[in-house]
């Protein structure tokens, strides 16, 4: 029985990512500041940004996975994710664990056409340039043959359970559930692949034990078609409680108004330099995973189907 270790264990992934790892037997321990109960792991309660702790939270660990989500503040990312990498690499070293880095597409930049393993890293935002400094960082030292490590990478996420971490989560089930229009940013007539939260976590689960896997990234699974953002919200509409036969107007949220709300709003400052990714088409190819561990990635349609379900049943009963 091998022991994970989940660094960032109070997120979104790792909630999926858990039940995983005990229904197959693992050894699970979990790493955060303040890392939440769960019944059959243990809990560790430990800063990133502190070498010695980090060295202590993995210390015994056969695979550690780096789950971490920061402040959406992209001087925070620069003063922190360097530390963290460094910190996550040495304590990895040490111990002699394998390292599961779970990472976003910012780096890639705008692109045409599908974005795949072999697509060259060219950001034009703040934070997607941190980010491909990290992912250098990690890809030099597993070049070295210093660590064994992989690198995961995924869009934005929906799925059940997702809550305030998912912008269809906030702005589409959540809405309609409280019988409100379902809202989009910028542009909804473009494609728009999304990562469903369950197979991501299946997927690196599916990795961590691929001892092949090391030394590559990959793209955690995407289904295809591509849907955009009205034929997602209408799917949305069709499952969420009330709304199988009614018409539903999609508000569009111009990037106009996202910079004047920027102005007042930290967090939607931020937002602002990635509004590419709506504005233009974003379409992830995860062709190379799907063809290597014979996955084939939940439609659209299902996952949405699933998704509606927990808004209306677990997320509705604990209101």
């Amino acid at each position: 029985m091998a022991l994970h270790t989940l660094l960032g264990a109070n997120g979104t992934i790792a909630t999926e990512l858990v039940p995983i790892l005990l229904s197959n037997k693992e050894s699970v321990r979990l790493v955060s500041r303040n890392p939440r109960p769960v019944a059959g792991a243990t809990v560790f309660a430990a800063d990133v940004l502190d070498p010695r702790q980090v060295l202590e939270a993995v210390k015994g660990s056969d695979i550690v996975y780096l789950l971490v989500g920061l402040e959406y503040n992209h001087k925070v990312w620069e003063n922190s994710w360097p530390l963290i990498m460094n910190n996550t690499v040495e304590a990895c070293k040490t111990s002699g664990a394998r390292l599961v880095f779970f990472d976003n597409i910012y780096m890639y930049g705008k692109v045409a056409g599908k974005i795949t393993e072999d697509t060259p890293y060219h950001p034009i935002s703040k934070k997607g340039t941190i980010r491909a400094g990290v992912d250098r960082l990690l890809t030099d030292e597993m070049k070295k043959g210093a660590i064994r490590a992989l690198i995961a990478k995924a869009t934005d996420f929906y799925g059940p359970r997702c809550t305030d971490k998912s912008a269809t989560g906030v702005m589409v089930f959540e809405r309609l559930r409280q019988g409100k229009k379902p809202q989009w940013f910028v542009n909804s007539r473009v494609p728009r692949s999304f990562n469903y939260t369950p197979d991501a976590a299946k997927a690196l689960y599916l990795l961590a034990n691929s001892q092949e896997a090391y030394g590559q990234t990959w793209h955690l699974p995407v289904a295809t078609p591509t849907p955009n953002g009205r034929e997602f919200a209408a799917l949305a509409s069709k499952y969420m409680k009330g709304n199988e036969n009614k018409r539903i107007t999609l508000q569009v949220i111009p990037k106009w108004l996202i910079g004047v709300i920027g102005w007042f709003n930290p967090f939607m400052k931020e937002m602002y330099e990635m509004m590419y990714q709506n504005e233009f088409p974003l379409e992830l190819d995860s062709t190379k995973f799907e063809r290597v561990f014979s996955f084939t990635p939940t439609s659209y349609e299902e996952g949405i189907r699933a998704t509606a379900a927990w808004y209306l049943t677990e997320k509705g009963s604990s209101r």
